[in-house]
């Protein structure tokens, strides 16, 4: 294929994913954002947090809802699991690397907070064994994941799934969901 060739094929995968989402109705979406918006409005937290691009997915939904999204607004308590190094490499080397998000999770969450876990595959161990330990310190849970849901899917309460085995498609289709999130919690805290 030529590169032009490339762009369109990836652009018609994109837009096929995205209307394959679609079609499956943004009943979970809307289950996910309102879920997140009634823990802020009850002065609970967002702890959010996965793995390579879903690390930088964590930072960024944190970022939407601390600073904002499309409207001014007081700030909503969002926190990236991921950015903490000394945290994360001293958790990694003293304990296990699987337990880089529970042991924060542990520290941080209370009960009526939310944990989002976001995995491509639905497989990160780190991911499913930090939204297990948010469970049962009462945390709601929301998985955002691609292919069948994995391990992940399974765990938690409000599964938003993006079912296709490509990581960049899954990736892509997560970034937009994570964003209409961003606006329906917004909405929602702006109004209450």
């Amino acid at each position: 294929m030529q590169g032009s060739e490339i762009v369109a094929a990836r652009l018609g995968e994109a837009i096929e994913l995205h209307e394959r989402v679609k079609s499956a109705g943004g009943e979970v979406v809307v289950a996910a954002a309102d879920a997140i918006a009634a823990a802020l409005t009850r002065d609970g937290k967002l702890l959010v947090f996965g793995n390579g691009g879903s690390a930088a997915d964590a930072q960024h939904v944190a970022a939407e809802l601390v600073g904002r999204f499309e409207r001014n607004r007081g700030a909503l308590a969002a926190v990236a699991l991921t950015t903490d190094s000394s945290v994360l490499t001293s958790v990694a080397n003293d304990i296990a690397f699987d337990q880089i998000f529970v042991r924060q999770v542990e520290a941080l969450g209370r009960r009526g907070d939310v944990a989002l876990g976001i995995s491509t595959s639905g497989e990160s161990a780190n991911v499913v064994m930090a939204l297990r330990a948010a469970r049962a310190r009462g945390l709601q849970t929301i998985g955002l994941t691609g292919h069948d849901g994995g391990a992940v899917g399974q765990v938690v309460d409000v599964h938003v799934n993006v079912p296709s085995g490509s990581a960049a498609r899954v990736q892509e289709v997560q970034r937009t969901l994570l964003h209409i999130i961003c606006e329906l919690v917004e909405d929602a805290c702006a109004a209450g």
